[in-house]
């Protein structure tokens, strides 16, 4: 099975920056794809950003311009670069990846716990 660790979280004013960084690790896994969604009280939990094995990225339209995906493939890490921060970005951001796993022969998605960020008014 694939674990997630999420860091890079935070409180930060308008304006400022984070970087959000989730490593996966395990044992007889490939990554096919990782990412990050964000969840606020009373709404559901949206895309942020995705990128693939092959190093193509979505984004939301919210954070275009502003937030940037990458991978370090040797580490198994994703990364959020976010700039320009808003209040409205305010929220639990959840790192997301799917993988192969070569143990159950299938393609498995899982969740981290989950990371606060805070922008400050």
């Amino acid at each position: 099975q694939v674990q997630l660790v999420e860091s890079g979280g935070g409180l930060v004013q308008p304006g400022g920056s984070l970087r959000l960084s989730c490593e996966a690790s395990g044992s007889a896994f490939s990554i096919y794809a990782m990412g990050w969604f964000r969840q606020t009280p009373g709404k559901q939990r949206e895309l942020v950003a995705t990128i693939t094995s092959g190093g193509s990225a979505d984004y939301a339209d919210s954070v275009k311009g502003r937030f940037t995906i990458s991978r370090d493939d040797a580490k198994n890490t994703v990364y959020l670069q976010m700039n320009s921060l808003k209040p409205e970005d305010t929220a639990v951001y959840y790192c997301n990846v799917r993988y192969y796993s070569s143990t159950y022969y299938s393609t498995v998605v899982t969740w981290g716990q989950g990371i606060q960020v805070t922008v400050s008014s």
